[in-house]
């Protein structure tokens, strides 16, 4: 049999208790056969522990040595796995994720894979080693040490999966499948046993804490199955995979909602020919993202502009734009806090009109205001007050037919 790839989030490898039955479950892929690949992330809430320490010396420690910091985290649970799998017998080797092949750009904390070489992986296994490795973390050309971002084991795990043509790479973590939204806030969610590519990236990216965004997209540009499993209960979870969109008959296949949110409104921006692509380039180089954009014109000569960021770039945003005033000859910048992005999310609505107005119509009847709306081929997302987001993304889930009374009602019919 090939190579699979396993991923173990945080909560799944919280104590020594955790870790042991990891190494339980990972004893059993062997034993049926497989090559594995074990990638882990930090035990349970040390990260933030390590978030905390940093802040407690310096408000605005150094990137790198935030990289090396948090990069112990995985390293620790690395090391505790393969003493785990030692113990019951297994050839068990720890990589770092340098040790792996993991290669980066050199934007710590915020870095993006470019290469990975296999050859200690190989080597591992080609000896009959179970591979643990670090997830969450790689090396620069310069030879630094960088980490992905919050949730970048995920991303560790697929680029793994793909560059050693794995078979699948499953992912465990505390919940048993991907849902229509949050179980947490609606409890008539109901798990899917299977999603797209397409649907997937596109929740991940709205806020669906399950995948991160960026190893869905690996997982579909390299065609690597992805299942998303609970490590805490023995049931089928849910497959991300190429699905045939002719025999999707939802119009919508989850709700997603983001409370990290920001709007950034820009006031009185010259209409000139550089304005706008250099406004956004300065965002650019100081590596914050924009989401939503809306763009209105003030007369012949100036336009105003409202965009969404992650709350926690929003104050950086201010300050750069701030400092590029003169140059992009803007009169004033302002930032709204306290925001959320809702979102409906499918297939189906390429070929099921009506979605956008049933949306807009259900949080209008809710007097739940829209600050911004953006669009695409599969998915609609409104920002709200942040207040307000978790009532709307409720009220969506039953208006779009997602609760799962509704779908019995319609088996036992």
């Amino acid at each position: 049999m090939g190579i699979i790839v396993q991923k173990f989030g945080g909560t799944s490898v919280g104590s020594i208790e955790r870790i042991q039955l990891v190494a339980e479950k990972v004893a059993k892929t062997v034993k049926d056969g497989h090559q594995c690949v074990v990638i882990v992330s930090a035990m349970g809430d040390s990260t933030d522990e390590l978030v905390a320490m940093a802040q407690k010396i310096s408000h605005y420690p150094s990137p790198r040595e935030m990289d090396v910091l948090l990069s112990t985290g995985e390293q620790v649970t690395t090391a505790l796995l393969t003493m785990a799998l030692q113990a019951k017998g297994l050839a068990a080797r720890s990589l770092t994720g340098w040790q792996a092949g993991i290669k980066t750009n050199a934007v710590h904390g915020k870095a993006l894979v470019e290469n990975v070489e296999t050859t200690h992986i190989r080597e591992s296994l080609e000896q009959g080693e179970i591979v643990v490795v670090a997830g969450f973390q790689g090396i620069s050309e310069e030879g630094e040490i960088t980490t992905l971002g919050r949730g970048g084991s995920d991303t560790s795990a697929v680029v793994l999966a793909a560059a050693l043509s794995a078979d699948r790479c499953e992912i465990y973590t505390d919940v048993t499948g991907v849902f229509t939204t949050d179980p947490r806030l609606v409890e008539k969610a109901r798990k899917l046993k299977e999603i797209s590519y397409e649907e997937m990236l596109e929740l991940a990216r709205l806020g669906a804490g399950v995948l991160h965004p960026r190893s869905v997209e690996c997982a579909m540009v390299y065609g690597i199955p992805l299942i998303v499993c609970s490590s805490f209960v023995d049931e089928p979870g849910t497959w991300v995979k190429e699905v045939n969109q002719m025999e999707t008959t939802l119009q919508v296949r989850g709700i997603a909602h983001d409370l990290d949110v920001a709007c950034i409104k820009v006031y009185g921006l010259k209409k000139n020919k550089g304005s706008l692509p250099r406004l956004f380039e300065v965002l650019a180089e100081a590596h914050v993202n924009v989401d939503m954009i809306v763009q209105s014109e003030q007369g012949e000569s100036l336009q105003d502009l409202v965009f969404s960021v992650v709350e926690g770039d929003s104050k950086q945003a201010v300050e750069v734009l701030e400092a590029a005033k003169q140059e992009l000859g803007f009169t004033e910048v302002q930032c709204e806090i306290g925001q959320a992005k809702v979102s409906a999310v499918g297939v189906g609505m390429m070929k099921q009109p009506g979605v956008a107005a049933k949306m807009f119509k259900t949080l209008s009847d809710a007097e739940i205001h829209i600050k911004l709306v953006s669009t695409s081929e599969i998915k609609i997302s409104c920002v709200v007050e942040r207040v307000q987001a978790i009532k709307a993304v409720q009220l969506l889930h039953t208006a779009f037919e997602l609760d799962v009374a509704k779908e019995q009602a319609v088996v036992k019919s």
